[in-house]
């Protein structure tokens, strides 16, 4: 997850001198020189965030504009639903959604964030796609829409229970808004573009700030006794814990929506029978896998044991089968239960609940059971 960059080459956030001061130990990930985590270590930062509030760096994902060359949100809406199976035209202003955008064989090329901010469309895209994504975007859309990609903001998120009260103290209006829901509002005087979601499974907000006040804004609410700054090994414990997908991981080309377990991204107005079927990528392989099913599915995997079960280990349906069924795309131990926990592929006729599978690690066959996620229940605000 953390290796593999060109250490001579690595891109630094607007942030990077933050990190350094603070003490984070720094990574190479996704192309960025990154914290993989600070003194207290992970399991500290995990629990921390859990309990009162984490701030993460997340400036390396690709934040990108769309506006219809017409000027009518609407046209935006209807060029981005050729290249994704959600239902953006119905998305009311001042909302978000997830999406996938999906490639000619149903698979996932990358998934992200769609924002209707009024007068335009607003992407945010992971960190090892964006250059990708955002030339997709132009080869379908550079007809119908001016696509900008936002290089000039950093991006910010503060998450865990105590979020809403640090962020408060800059602009009261955000304790109104609800999961989703995303507004231009005025952070310690930038202009800000923040959104009340996140990667953690806990209440919190996603803050896109011009890049040259980020470190200003960021130092700000580190200076609230409850935030802490969190580095990627909790970031990515956290939202593991929560169930969500890691591209590159749990999601890929290979791999449909459908698979993944997440169908219900894919609102009925797309679906066989709604008022705009397919007409994206893929759509074809989507909406048969959506009417009749799929070979395999992601599920959530909970060892019987203490022994955490890592990302590629082989899965099969006994203890003594000779050919793997599936493979766990994530796995690790889980702070907050004190517990591992994993998420992976299995055939359609093992997904029920409690049903046992066995990992391969270090040739050993280790028990695990199908389980519901998110591992830990989610805080959004409703």
């Amino acid at each position: 997850m953390l290796a593999g960059d060109d250490t001579q080459s690595l891109k630094r956030t607007p942030l990077y001198a933050l990190h350094l001061a603070r003490g984070g130990k720094m990574v190479p990930f996704a192309g960025y020189d990154m914290p993989v985590q600070y003194a207290p270590g992970v399991l500290k930062e995990h629990l921390h965030t859990r309990n009162a509030a984490g701030l993460f760096d997340v400036s390396h994902m690709g934040q990108i504009e769309l506006r219809a060359k017409s000027g009518k949100l609407e046209d935006a809406a209807r060029a981005l639903e050729a290249l994704i199976p959600q239902d953006i035209v119905a998305l009311p202003p001042g909302r978000q959604r997830y999406a996938q955008f999906t490639n000619e064989s149903g698979g996932i090329l990358d998934d992200l964030m769609v924002t209707n901010l009024g007068d335009r469309l607003f992407l945010v895209v992971n960190a090892a796609c964006k250059t990708e994504d955002e030339a997709h975007l132009r080869a379908h859309l550079s007809d119908a829409c001016d696509i900008t990609a936002l290089t000039d903001r950093a991006l910010i998120a503060l998450q865990g229970p105590k979020a809403e009260a640090a962020l408060a103290k800059f602009c009261a209006d955000v304790a109104k808004m609800k999961f989703m829901d995303v507004a231009e509002l005025s952070l310690d005087g930038l202009p800000c573009i923040v959104s009340r979601s996140g990667y953690t499974g806990e209440d919190g907000f996603e803050i896109s700030v011009p890049a040259d006040g980020a470190e200003r804004l960021a130092t700000a609410l580190l200076d609230n006794p409850d935030v802490l700054p969190i580095g990627l090994g909790a970031r990515d414990s956290l939202r593991l814990e929560a169930g969500l997908c890691l591209y590159g991981h749990d999601i890929d080309t290979a791999t449909t929506p459908v698979e993944a377990a997440l169908s219900w991204s894919i609102q009925k107005s797309r679906r066989s029978g709604g008022a705009r079927p397919g007409g994206f990528l893929g759509a074809s392989a989507i909406l048969s896998q959506l009417d009749g099913g799929t070979a395999r599915l992601r599920v959530g995997l909970r060892p019987e044991g203490r022994a955490p079960v890592r990302e590629n280990a082989p899965l099969f349906a006994s203890a003594d089968s000779a050919e793997p069924v599936g493979t766990v795309t994530s796995g690790g131990f889980g702070p907050s239960l004190n517990a591992p926990v994993a998420m992976g592929y299995v055939p359609a006729a093992l997904t029920a609940r409690d049903t046992v599978v066995f990992a391969e690690v270090r040739g050993q066959r280790l028990p695990l059971r199908v389980a519901a996620m998110p591992f830990v229940p989610n805080t959004y605000k409703r």
